[in-house]
């Protein structure tokens, strides 16, 4: 049965924060809320957060920073993953991705199905590598956002989740540099 290993020690990850909106503040970033709030109570460390605008390049932008720098080991991004034409941050995620991890999203929406059933078919969740970094665009709401960690998240960026997890093969990312 999968679960949480209590003999290993847990290994603190430097997690940063998008939002993608053209609307939100920091003072109305629920979402963004939600993941720093799971991040740091899970025992992570919270890298960075920002919020962009639904611009491709700016997405872009702010992930190869995030993918640069040394200080980040997951990127978690919400919002701009639907279907109207501001909605590119899929598009800019998979710009950068040298990997993806289809089954990211094919969990996400069983998991999303659950709750809303057919209406999960409007999200474009993904996830994938790029140069040693983990990177994941969740949907922009709040339960969506809780989805995603509580349901996913909190368990593959937890070295101590059995079978496996993706902290253990994140020193292996590059092997092929």
């Amino acid at each position: 049965m999968p679960g949480i290993d209590t003999s290993r020690s847990f290994i603190p990850l430097n997690i940063a924060v998008m939002t993608v909106s053209d609307t939100r503040t920091r003072e109305t970033d629920t979402s963004g809320d939600v993941l720093a709030e799971r991040i740091e109570k899970a025992g992570h460390h919270l890298a960075d957060r920002v919020i962009v605008t639904d611009d491709l390049q700016m997405i872009r932008n702010q992930l190869r920073t995030w993918i640069a720098d040394a200080g980040v080991d997951i990127v978690i991004s919400t919002g701009g993953t639907g279907l109207t034409g501001r909605d590119v941050t899929p598009e800019a995620f998979k710009s950068v991705y040298e990997k993806e991890i289809d089954g990211f999203s094919a969990i996400f929406h069983r998991i999303s199905y659950e709750k809303i059933g057919t209406s999960t078919i409007q999200s474009r969740a993904t996830a994938g590598v790029a140069h040693g970094k983990y990177l994941f665009a969740l949907p922009g709401s709040p339960g969506a956002c809780k989805d995603g960690w509580d349901e996913i998240l909190q368990y593959q960026l937890d070295n101590r989740y059995r079978p496996c997890n993706f902290v253990e093969i994140l020193p292996r990312l590059q092997e092929h540099k």
